[in-house]
């Protein structure tokens, strides 16, 4: 009950983790005076004793003498830096709409003291990106992490936007079900690879772009393991096309982006001066094509024969639009 003594240790630890740091220790008067806003008398003599009793729980209480005394706690659970990282990977994220992003760095803040939960607030402020429409996908996640632990199948409406920014759901608003395998980030955007029982086959869905998604009691299909690094670098922004093998050239000012696209792994041939040639499978989608695109004339494909025709179907296409 507020005001109790038993509850005096419990208020004075809730003190130090909110009100203090490195650069805002408090001092014993103040302290006296904090713990009377709980309505808890407390002496400068049963304060020592309590600290010694927090450090022994592991709250690590420090000392710090300038013309007065002052104790602060020296390690938070995260370090000021770590949740500025925090806070921007969740502000910066397009899968957490701008309510879930602010409710999760308001908890974020509670993780340190208030003078620098401050420095986290200033964070939120940060140059505007769009953000996911759908609240719900939060909750997907959540659900599709059990499914998956559990070994069940889950069930989901699928939909798109239509150009009043409307839900279209697909299938007429009926439910899939799937085995969920592993959910991945894919280019700023969050993706479930699943088992579809529909089409009797491993395909991704936009987690942003399902609804209602639950476990069911209905065991999932036993699907022999993905190599999910392989299969992340094929898909390409997770378009589905064919898979074929590719054989793709660059200049060597490019092995970073190639690097970054295929990872360490990836084995590269020497070819003509200044070039250098790898083989890789991905997925004939508009997303490979184009990323080839972007890099100009330092990079090109060099087979098979299908994959150079749909880029240059592709670029015919893209040529109409410029010039009709």
């Amino acid at each position: 009950m507020p005001g109790s003594p038993k509850l005096k240790p419990l208020c004075l630890m809730k003190i130090m983790l909110e009100k203090t740091d490195a650069q805002n220790p408090i001092t014993v008067p103040e302290i006296i005076a904090e713990l009377a806003e709980y309505g808890i008398k407390a002496e400068r003599k049963a304060i020592y004793d309590d600290f010694n009793v927090l450090r022994a729980f592991g709250i690590d209480i420090e000392t710090i003498k300038t013309k007065t005394v002052g104790y602060y706690v020296a390690s938070h659970l995260f370090d000021l830096p770590e949740l500025k990282l925090l806070v921007d990977a969740v502000q910066s994220s397009r899968f957490i709409t701008s309510k879930k992003s602010e409710a999760l760095i308001q908890k974020l803040s509670t993780l340190t003291s208030t003078a620098q939960a401050k420095q986290l607030n200033r964070q939120v402020y940060m140059a505007g990106r769009a953000k996911a429409f759908n609240e719900s996908a939060f909750y997907n996640v959540d659900a599709i992490h059990e499914a998956i632990n559990n070994g069940k199948k889950i069930t989901f409406q699928y939909f798109d936007y239509d150009i009043q920014k409307n839900r279209v759901f697909r299938k007429n608003g009926g439910l899939y079900k799937a085995t969920p395998i592993m959910m991945i980030w894919n280019d700023d955007k969050y993706y479930l690879v699943a088992h579809c029982d529909e089409h009797n086959e491993i395909r991704h869905y936009r987690i942003d772009r399902m609804c209602g998604a639950a476990a069911i009691d209905e065991n999932g299909e036993n699907i022999e393991q993905l190599d999910m690094a392989e299969y992340n670098t094929q898909m390409f922004g997770m378009y589905s096309g064919e898979l074929m093998q590719a054989v793709l050239s660059f200049e060597n000012s490019l092995v970073g982006v190639v690097l970054d696209q295929f990872g360490k792994d990836v084995i590269m041939r020497e070819s003509e001066a200044g070039y250098f040639d790898i083989t890789v499978d991905v997925s004939v989608s508009p997303v490979f094509l184009g990323w080839m695109f972007q890099l100009g004339r330092g990079a090109s494909i060099k087979g098979p024969k299908k994959l150079i025709n749909a880029m240059r179907q592709l670029l015919k296409e893209n040529n109409w639009n410029y010039n009709r």
